[in-house]
């Protein structure tokens, strides 16, 4: 398949790209380069990509309509695997202005020119699973309202899987919505709680322990994500809203306590409240997944945080 990976140089993106080149298939990458974080990082994992002579790299934005038509209609995708979005709950309260037309009139660009295009067969977009807000209903499941977001970037990804069931309804497009939950692994953004806790033990650098780590996360390696991401991308479904997670939910203080052990100092944690933006607890039902996409999650937490510290040492070193 020809597939454009939109976010292609980030963190989960890139890993999704790399996945489709290993296997075969011909891969767009699509990609703003911004500097939400060292812009580095991304040319990194762009070089590592360009290495694959079926991947080409295309620098644009998801809010230049144009230049999304443009592509479309000269690419021919077969599939879109939508992972481009302003990420992070907390800046998405300072800027909601720029999470709403990324996250959301983004996606409507790139469904117009996939429309417009006429040939894209699949549509998978990456959502959240912060769509649920702070329910009290466990584990998540994908029939629950989700009419309650906390914060800006999960009111605009919940209104991007609702204007997929538009496109689906108006024009005949497949939309599938992949609700992600707390993705960790290499690569992994800096500011995403794994990186802070390893760069607090290895440097020192106070980081915030929120509720005093009694929030529990449903904790899933990149690689497990990835493949579910993989599976919807083969799979046309019509319009489907399905969960991508591990099966247990762990304590952000074992998560820490899991990193502590393995490098055998302690972080240098600060008991922080509860922001409002933040759920206590996000669980998820994957039974959805298992049957449609035949998901199965492979990486248990504690393995996940192995591979993910061996990563960072060697990552670590290298940078400094």
């Amino acid at each position: 398949m020809r597939i454009l990976v939109t976010g292609a140089a980030g963190f989960i993106g890139s890993h999704l790209a790399e996945h489709l080149c290993r296997r075969g298939d011909e891969v767009v990458g699509l990609d703003n380069f911004n500097d939400y974080y060292d812009p580095a990082r991304k040319r990194a994992n762009e070089q590592r990509l360009c290495a694959y002579p079926n991947f080409r790299m295309v620098e644009a934005d998801v809010r230049d309509r144009a230049t999304l038509f443009r592509l479309f209609e000269d690419a021919r995708f077969d599939a879109v695997g939508h992972l481009a979005a302003m990420a992070g709950v907390r800046d998405a309260v300072k800027q909601p202005d720029l999470y709403v037309n990324v996250d959301l009139n983004g996606t409507q660009n790139l469904l117009d020119a996939a429309r417009a295009a006429g040939n894209v067969g699949n549509f998978v977009m990456a959502s959240t699973s912060s769509v649920y807000g702070n329910t009290t209903r466990l584990p998540f499941i994908e029939t629950d309202p989700c009419d309650r977001p906390l914060q800006p970037y999960a009111a605009a990804k919940r209104a991007a899987e609702i204007l997929g069931h538009t496109y689906h309804y108006l024009f005949g497009q497949n939309f599938t919505a992949l609700r992600f939950f707390t993705v960790y692994g290499p690569n992994g953004r800096p500011d995403m709680m794994a990186y802070l806790v390893a760069d607090s033990i290895t440097k020192g650098k106070q980081i915030p322990l929120y509720d005093g780590g009694r929030m529990y996360r449903n904790w899933t390696y990149v690689d497990d994500t990835v493949a579910g991401v993989a599976a919807a991308l083969d799979r046309p479904l019509g319009y489907e809203i399905i969960n991508l997670g591990q099966d247990q939910p762990v304590l952000l203080a074992d998560f820490v306590g899991m990193m502590e052990e393995l490098s055998g100092r302690k972080a240098n944690v600060v008991a922080t409240p509860r922001l409002p933006a933040d759920v206590t607890s996000n669980e998820a039902d994957i039974s959805k997944a298992r049957r449609l996409l035949d998901y199965d999650p492979r990486v248990p937490v504690a393995e996940g945080v192995r591979r993910f510290w061996e990563w960072y040492r060697r990552y670590d070193l290298h940078e400094s």
